[in-house]
């Protein structure tokens, strides 16, 4: 078997020995006479899966004791609307950070559940940087600060976060960049993410929420969608995407078995620099699309002297074993997603591919 050069934004590369163990164990589940999937979510034997998951993101992300790990499904698009359903109250605005098109969508998400301002924006950019620290301004009486820490399609990435924001709770989409790095956990009140970049497959995902957001949650929404519901009953109120959850704890044992997410982050800027050298070194053939001191470690995005040569790199691309490096729809151009199960040798064969297209295209 041929392994693809997987470059996909999402659903995304995991981990070749992930993989394989999820075959192995995918008829029969540790004696149970049954796969994981065909398996009630309250037996014993899944609330273990659940519960070692949930141990195992507080350890790996550093979660402090008063925070909730959660397993949601919906994908981040159901929280844009859970966010303002649950934490938005009459009076105080929701302010949002504008940076391209995962934030515009939970921007408009919060507009229909109450008062939203734009706290900062790069629209004035094309959204290929990030607003930096100095430019976002958050009413003092906010409900929350969201921000999107990495947007995919720019290949934009946050390389620090707000933090004098006195009693107002930063809330993240870290969809794609969530355990690419370490951060302070304690510094947010919130964060979310769907599982099909960094931790598994899709259909699961991730929430991050401090105790007193939670018991915040009001009693005039459905159940489904309070986070106290969810955090009540450890993320089992309703039957959960069970095998996605198994997928995430096989990737979460295989981060923790690499070293960690510091392993993690040393690994993703190796690789990525071969790829940002690349375009660098290239003398203009290749142009880079994010603003240099906003460039994401997890999409790189970048463009060609033309469509035609875009075209035709792609088409070569693929003839070579490359997959996902056509930009995304909205924009354009090419990008390269280089999430943690993306091998080095991977990013190493596109930069070598890269440079030997400008040799017989140049």
């Amino acid at each position: 078997m041929k392994r693809a050069y997987n470059f996909n934004a999402g659903p995304a590369a995991l981990p070749l020995e992930v993989l394989q163990q999820a075959q192995e164990q995918f008829v029969e589940y540790q004696g149970a006479g049954m796969s994981i999937m065909e398996m009630s979510h309250r037996s014993a034997l899944y609330e273990q899966v659940n519960n070692e998951s949930q141990a195992l993101m507080r350890e790996l992300f550093g979660i402090p004791d008063n925070y909730h790990v959660l397993f949601l499904q919906g994908g981040a698009s159901q929280q844009f609307a859970m966010i303002p359903m649950n934490l938005l109250s009459a009076g105080r605005p929701a302010a949002y950070v504008k940076t391209g098109a995962w934030a515009d969508k939970a921007i408009k998400e919060a507009k229909l559940i109450g008062e939203t301002v734009i706290a900062a924006s790069s629209e004035n950019d094309n959204f290929m940087r990030m607003p930096s620290i100095n430019e976002i301004v958050v009413p003092e009486h906010a409900a929350y600060l969201h921000l999107t820490s990495n947007e995919t399609i720019g290949g934009v990435q946050f390389q620090e976060f707000p933090t004098n924001l006195g009693n107002v709770p930063l809330v993240a989409d870290m969809s794609s960049d969530i355990l690419s790095r370490p951060i302070d956990i304690s510094k947010f009140g919130l964060i979310y993410a769907g599982a099909q970049k960094n931790l598994g497959p899709s259909g699961v995902t991730v929430v991050i929420v401090r105790d007193d957001l939670v018991q915040e949650s009001p009693k005039n929404i459905p159940a489904i969608f309070r986070y106290d519901t969810h955090a009540k009953n450890k993320s089992l109120y309703n039957t959960p995407p069970s095998f996605s959850v198994y997928m995430v704890n096989l990737v979460l044992k295989w981060i923790k078995g690499n070293g960690g997410v510091a392993a993690m982050e040393q690994l993703n800027r190796d690789k990525t620099k071969l790829i940002y050298d690349a375009i660098d070194q290239s003398n203009g053939y290749y142009v880079g699309c994010a603003h240099q001191d906003s460039r994401s470690l997890m999409n790189i995005t970048f463009r060609m002297q033309n469509e035609e040569l875009e075209k035709q790199f792609v088409k070569e691309s693929e003839q070579n074993g490359f997959v996902g490096l056509k930009g995304h729809r909205d924009v354009g151009g090419l990008r390269a997603s280089t999430y943690n199960a993306v091998p080095h040798e991977s990013c190493k064969a596109l930069a070598e591919f890269m440079a030997d297209f400008q040799r017989r295209n140049g």
